[in-house]
């Protein structure tokens, strides 16, 4: 099993996240993958049968809630080359700051509505994580993700590992 972690991000907050998972969760899965958003179009999610991985959306907001801008081409190619993505399994950090509760932690959140509606299956909830709490995202992320990968690997069948 690999898991790829898309990071969005403007102060690399997010690619923190996404390292310290990378650090923390290597008992869990062998192979974590980071891969900043830049540049990235729908085709990263691969074509079905996709390769045995769970997809990380790891994303920032930012201005009135919208995508980093650096996840600006992967976000809008969700839109304007739509695919099915029922192969893909995924799961979300969002990082907001609930001072803005307006758009708290619509980078993630707008992710997980576009990739919903193109048939991906999101494992377990989006998690949101409050800048405003003064809490860490790098450690309540990582266990945050151990819990998720546990489910998500419980949820793969014999099968899928094997493959």
């Amino acid at each position: 099993m690999k898991l790829k972690i898309l990071v969005g991000t403007m102060t690399s907050t997010a690619d923190y996240v996404a390292q310290a998972i990378q650090m923390d969760c290597a008992d869990l899965v062998s192979d974590i993958e980071i891969k900043l958003m830049d540049g990235l179009e729908i085709d990263v999610f691969g074509q079905p049968p996709a390769e045995d991985a769970l997809y990380l959306i790891c994303s920032s907001t930012y201005g009135q809630g919208d995508v980093p801008d650096n996840a600006r081409m992967l976000y809008d190619s969700l839109d304007t080359q739509p695919q099915f993505l029922g192969h893909v399994r995924y799961g979300v950090i969002a990082l907001g700051d609930r001072t803005y509760l307006q758009t708290f932690c619509f980078g993630g959140k707008k992710f997980d509505e576009r990739l919903q509606g193109l048939g991906a299956q999101r494992v377990g909830e989006v998690w949101c994580h409050d800048a405003s709490a003064g809490t860490l995202p790098e450690t309540e992320g990582t266990a945050w993700c151990r819990e998720w990968l546990a489910l998500a690997l419980a949820q793969t069948s014999p099968t899928e590992t094997t493959a």
